[in-house]
C-alpha cells in the first residue's frame, strides 16, 4: 500500500485523501469551531477515484488521516481489446492492461493505439487520467 500519513487541518479541496480503504480526490470542506471545550471539526465530501461514489468523513481537525501516494507515468496504448486496452509503459517498457471504466470519460474516445497518455498508479490500481 503506497500511502502516506498528514493532518486533516492541512488538506483542502482538490486534495487526495484514503475514505474507506479508498483513494478520493476531495470536492468540498469546510471547517466548524465548536463550543468552549470541544475541537474543531472538519466536513469532508469526496468523489473516489476508482468507484466514483461519494464519500463524507467528518473528524477532528487535527487527526492523522492517510493520504495516498500517486505515481504519474506516460505509457504508450498498444491495443484496444474492447474493455480493456492494452498500455506499454515509456520508460520501463513493460506492458499490462487498464479496464476502460479506468479511464478519464473526457479522453476516453482519444485513447486509441499509438497514443501516449499519463496514467496514475494509486494503491496499486492503474488509471488512464489523459493524453499527451
Amino acid at each position: 500500500m503506497s500511502k502516506t500519513y498528514t493532518t486533516l487541518g492541512d488538506l483542502k479541496p482538490g486534495n487526495f485523501i484514503i475514505i474507506d480503504n479508498e483513494p478520493c480526490k476531495i470536492v468540498e470542506m469546510s471547517k466548524a469551531k465548536t463550543g468552549k471545550h470541544g475541537s474543531a471539526k472538519a466536513h469532508v465530501v469526496a468523489i473516489g477515484l476508482f468507484s466514483k461514489s461519494k464519500k463524507t468523513l467528518v473528524a477532528p481537525v487535527d487527526q492523522q488521516v492517510e493520504v495516498p501516494i500517486i505515481e504519474k507515468r506516460v505509457g504508450q496504448v498498444i491495443a484496444d481489446m474492447g474493455d480493456m486496452i492494452q498500455l506499454m509503459d515509456m520508460e520501463t517498457y513493460e506492458t499490462f492492461e487498464v479496464e476502460k471504466e479506468l479511464i478519464d470519460e473526457k479522453i476516453r474516445d482519444k485513447v486509441q493505439p499509438g497514443v501516449e497518455v499519463e496514467y496514475w498508479v494509486i494503491m496499486g490500481k492503474r488509471m488512464v487520467v489523459r493524453t499527451r
